[in-house]
């Protein structure tokens, strides 16, 4: 039988109890805390909340910013970025970890510095100098290439060795400063300067630019942050390559650049490729345009050895027709004999039957009845020609002018009053139809909706120009177009409507799902 454990006086904590008094000691002790660190993981879930790490070289702080918070933050948290948060710490019973509430954030040393980037950056950005559409494609084999970079440092060695192993061009350098306060000034002069440049001129006209500069902080690097230079290479006719610092560094000429190279050596081999890969790429497709070539034909000469096969041969083709026209032909020898020896007979039985006297006979008879036939036509012509001329004298003997002049003036009278009919009905049609117009466009104008816009009414149509009638149908698009009295304007739709009691509802249940998003018009 299992002795009773031992009574002890030491006190008992459910799980609840311990966490939440160690999260009242780490609240009472760090309710205020400033913390300096290397920015790690970042999540950002649907809710709006941002989840961070903050980390040294030898320890991790969790991180929280609330969504009412991160939506007041200048910046976003970037992972990498050296920061100083202010907050509290609390803990997470849930998973058993302390972590910070972040209120406010930071940059650690430059803190004014990456401020004005960012606002610089956002300000470009709304101007559209980021957007890709506007980006140029590169030239595949640039004859000149222009580089804005000094002409001491040893950026310039690399990249002109780079060029020296491959396709021949020419290089013509703007000698600049990468680094001070003319910094930016000199670099936009010179992209300004290259573009500036026409064709025909002694300087060439560069096919690509390369804005070139070695790696550094990002006080070294700030004449490039700069809005001389970024809108320089934004409104640069030429295509522009952007190598400015390593692959770890970034500047706002690099966002609006045509293309962003990692290191200025990658920049010289984007911008023309090896000649031995041209060479051997030249070689490659002669070689399989050769194959190409012999394998087409090949496949026509066996396709044309087959269809060869198929044909019958030359002499069946011409048997069957040749016996036909030799049958044909010695039915036609015959034929042409039977012919000629009907003819004959024909002919003889007919020349028996003819003689001279007969022609004569006949050819008098007709002479005969042609003088009968011509006596009787002169008489009638002549009794016809009579006739018309006593009828003519009669109808002569009958028209006098004054009857003409009769005639012409009551068909005058009759013209001037159905003229005067005429032009009365023409008025009185015009009034009638200019009333009924009057009448249509008095309803159409009752019936117009421009009427109920004017009482303070607005209508919505999507991008297709249909109505929308609802607010479900409006929660579906992005843009709408309000039509008011006095014109039209464009709205784009953010989020989708909710009931406001409903969201207070779930704010209350739960505080992790925070507001619902309203809807809103633009």
């Amino acid at each position: 039988m299992p002795r009773p454990a031992p009574a002890s006086n030491v006190a008992e904590y459910s799980v609840s109890e311990i966490s939440t008094a160690i999260k009242r000691t780490m609240e009472d002790n760090f309710g205020f805390v400033r913390v300096r660190g290397e920015v790690g993981r970042v999540s950002r879930p649907a809710s709006g909340h941002v989840y961070l790490d903050l980390k040294d070289e030898r320890a991790v702080l969790a991180g929280v910013i609330w969504r009412s918070t991160a939506s007041k933050l200048k910046f976003k948290p970037e992972e990498g970025l050296e920061v100083i948060a202010t907050g509290r710490i609390t803990t997470y019973p849930g998973s058993s970890k302390y972590q910070i509430v972040i209120e406010a954030l930071e940059p650690a040393g430059t803190g004014a510095l990456m401020a004005l980037l960012e606002e610089r950056k956002r300000k470009l950005a709304a101007e559209g100098l980021f957007a890709e559409a506007r980006k140029k494609a590169l030239p595949y084999l640039p004859r000149v290439i222009g580089i804005v970079t000094s002409p001491s440092g040893a950026v310039i060695r690399d990249m002109l060795h780079g060029f020296d192993e491959r396709f021949p061009s020419h290089i013509i350098v703007w000698p600049v400063r990468v680094q001070g306060e003319t910094c930016a000034g000199e670099v936009a002069a010179a992209v300004r300067g290259f573009n500036a440049l026409a064709p025909g001129d002694p300087l060439p006209r560069p096919d690509l630019l390369i804005v070139a500069r070695g790696g550094g902080s990002i006080e070294d690097l700030w004449g490039f942050n700069e809005e001389a230079p970024v809108r320089a290479v934004a409104a640069s006719d030429i295509p522009v390559i952007s190598a400015v610092g390593h692959e770890t560094d970034w500047t706002l000429i690099d966002l609006v650049a045509d293309a962003r190279a990692p290191t200025p050596t990658k920049a010289a081999e984007w911008a023309v490729p090896r000649r031995s890969d041209l060479l051997a790429r030249v070689v490659e497709l002669r070689d399989r345009q050769r194959l190409a070539i012999q394998r087409t034909l090949e496949s026509h000469r066996r396709e044309l050895r087959g269809l060869a096969r198929g044909l019958p041969r030359l002499t069946d083709l011409l048997s069957l027709p040749r016996q036909r026209f030799d049958a044909a032909a010695e039915r036609l020898a015959r034929a042409r004999y039977t012919y000629v020896a009907q003819r004959r007979g024909e002919l003889q039985a007919w020349s028996g039957r003819l003689r001279p006297s007969l022609l004569t006979q006949r050819t008098a008879q007709a002479r005969e009845r042609l003088d009968v036939v011509k006596g009787r036509l002169l008489r009638a012509l002549a009794e016809r020609v009579s006739r018309e001329r006593q009828q003519l004298a009669a109808w002569a003997g009958r028209l006098r002018p004054d009857l003409l002049t009769q005639r012409t003036v009551q068909a005058r009278e009759r013209l001037d009053v159905a003229t005067g009919r005429l032009r009365r009905s023409t008025v009185a049609t015009v009034k009638r139809e200019r009333q009924r117009l009057d009448a249509q466009a008095q309803l159409l104008r009752a019936l117009s909706h421009k009427g109920v816009l004017a009482r303070g009414f607005a209508l919505v149509r999507d991008a297709e120009g249909h109505a929308v009638r609802t607010a479900e149908a409006a929660q579906a698009l992005t843009r709408v177009d309000i039509e008011f009295a006095d014109g039209t304007v464009g709205a784009h739709i953010e989020g989708k409507g909710q009931n406001p009691a409903r969201a207070g509802g779930q704010r209350g249940a739960s505080r992790s799902a925070g507001p619902a998003k309203q809807g809103k018009l633009l």
